[in-house]
């Protein structure tokens, strides 16, 4: 996957104990012991924007980084292209399973971009549903 490509992913984030976690203006939000599937979209580079994300030392910017001080990115599932997808897969995620309301979703009208499983399978058999491909690093 070269830095210039666009596109969108999904984040499997394992969160070990259930907390809550202040997220920026969201306020603090209830978290439960579990997976959290995320989705975004980077059209100005997929590879940077995960890197990111992977990155423990960053500055808390977007509502996923607040999560991220806690839990483990497990695994990265990517499509690349020019297409904004993320909402598309956010609507295939809501179908299934809980969200937290607000998350991740601000510059558009998803209720959420964020969405829990206490089963990580069952968030990778969506993340591939949609044609996303599992990320090897």
């Amino acid at each position: 996957m070269a830095n210039y490509k666009k596109g969108t992913y999904v984040l499997l984030i394992e969160l070990p104990k259930s907390m809550n976690i202040q997220v920026g203006r969201l306020g603090r939000i209830k978290f439960h012991a579990g997976f959290y599937a995320y989705v975004g979209s980077a059209l100005n580079g997929l590879e940077a924007r995960i890197a990111r994300h992977l990155r423990e030392e960053k500055k808390l910017y977007w509502h996923i980084d607040y999560l991220l001080v806690h839990g483990r990115v497990r695994d990265v599932f990517y499509v690349e292209g020019n297409e904004k997808k993320e909402c598309d897969i956010a609507r295939n995620l809501a179908a299934r399973f809980n969200s937290i309301k607000g998350f991740g979703s601000s510059d558009c009208d998803c209720e959420s971009h964020l969405f829990y499983s206490a089963d990580k399978r069952k968030l990778e058999e969506v993340a591939t549903s949609c044609g996303l491909q599992s990320l090897s690093w």
